[in-house]
């Protein structure tokens, strides 16, 4: 008899940062705060894998693959970034070619 597959354990996802829009109305998105909230997990993503890589090569506690795993994680919130502001200057290239 077969076993059912058991979940992984021990694997951390990724978290998706979760911007707060601060708005008064409902459907009002204030763009500046969700850029800078994004801006500013980028950067905490940085900090922490540059913290991670000095604690591991200082040998203060730190471990390799927790300073690759930091760093990993860091160098895909900045792709995410960079392709998600890609997509934005895109978009406001077209709508500044429309027509009125």
């Amino acid at each position: 008899m077969m076993n059912p597959i058991a979940p992984i354990s021990g694997i951390v996802s990724i978290p998706i940062p979760e911007f707060s829009a601060k708005t008064e109305k409902p459907g009002n998105f204030a763009f500046g705060q969700i850029l800078n909230d994004a801006i500013q997990t980028v950067e905490s993503a940085q900090t922490n894998a540059s913290g991670a890589v000095d604690r591991f090569l200082t040998g203060s506690g730190g471990e390799l693959h927790t300073a690759m795993l930091a760093t990993g994680r860091a160098e895909l919130e900045f792709q995410l970034f960079l392709q998600v502001r890609n997509k934005v200057m895109s978009a406001y290239q077209q709508i500044m070619q429309v027509q009125v």
